[in-house]
């Protein structure tokens, strides 16, 4: 039963740390990817929707899709093109990596290529008219009416051609612009996970899961996982950690509402390993460098 309580404690704070460690994840990734300049190995549509990468599936890109993309769209970078990596972006279930801007269509850009512009209603006396035509039963009379009517409705009706006229070189304009900012915009990967991304996600992960479509500089390859990182998991009892590590170097305790938060600081060759323990379970962990 303790054994319960403990984890179900733990439990309770993990959730109440996933926030700051997703922003951790997400800080480690822009510092590592943006500003760094890739080559790309397809096109890449012009579009905020950019190209969905399914990192779980067999079958990662749903090309019949991204055809579409690209016909509706055009292409904003062409493979062999090279971009900088100008945001990353971590979301419960995916990360955008986002090449040169993003892809025209996110929020303040104007993607509709409709003009409004109004065309010229009946006047009040054209529809007098009408009603006096309706009413009247002197035939001469009639007739006088129904020309100065006529006279006014074809003016209207060479004022609403002019007006389509001008709208559709208006729209033709706003393609072409839009088009252009298409072109200029840039792109981005939506990688997609089936579940939540995984916890502590790393650079390595996110250039295995895009090196089909991006060719990164050799220069831009993180260092391996650690000896220390591959021995150390969430969930370890404090007794396990100090198994593998041995005494730690430093300790002390904290509360956070009504848990106590115990950390300890193991040094294993040149790594500093900083873990945290919530009823004798590790509920999170950081690696640095003496």
């Amino acid at each position: 039963m303790r054994h319960l309580t403990r984890f179900a404690v733990a439990a309770v704070l993990v959730v109440a740390i996933a926030a700051p460690a997703s922003a951790q994840n997400e800080q480690a990734l822009r510092a590592f990817f943006e500003g760094r300049r890739v080559t790309l190995k397809i096109d890449m549509p012009g579009s905020s929707d950019g190209v969905d990468v399914h990192v779980d599936a067999a079958r990662a890109i749903d090309y019949r899709e991204y055809g579409d993309h690209l016909k509706e769209y055009g292409t904003a970078i062409r493979s062999g093109d090279t971009s900088v990596v100008t945001l990353v972006k971590l979301k419960k279930d995916l990360i955008e990596f986002q090449l040169g801007g993003g892809g025209f269509g996110t929020f303040g850009d104007d993607t509709s290529t409709s003009v409004n512009i109004k065309d010229v209603e009946k006047s009040s006396r054209e529809k007098d008219l009408d009603k006096l035509i309706k009413d009247e039963t002197d035939s001469r009379r009639k007739r006088e009416l129904e020309r100065e009517r006529d006279a006014l409705r074809d003016r209207r009706e060479r004022e609403n051609r002019r007006i389509e006229a001008e709208r559709v070189r208006a729209e033709e304009l706003k393609r072409e612009r839009i088009a252009y900012q298409r072109s200029k915009g840039g792109s981005r990967f939506n990688l997609r996970y089936s579940g939540n991304v995984p916890t502590g996600i790393r650079p390595e992960d996110v250039m295995a899961a895009l090196a089909d479509y991006i060719e990164f500089a050799q220069a831009a390859t993180p260092p391996s996982r650690t000896t220390a990182d591959a021995a150390i998991r969430k969930g370890m009892l404090r007794s396990e950690v100090e198994r593998v590590y041995g005494t730690p170097a430093e300790s002390s305790t904290r509360r956070e509402g009504s848990l106590t938060v115990a950390t300890l600081v193991f040094v294993n060759g040149d790594e500093r390993i900083t873990a945290e323990f919530v009823e004798e379970v590790l509920v999170r962990y950081s690696i640095t460098s003496k």
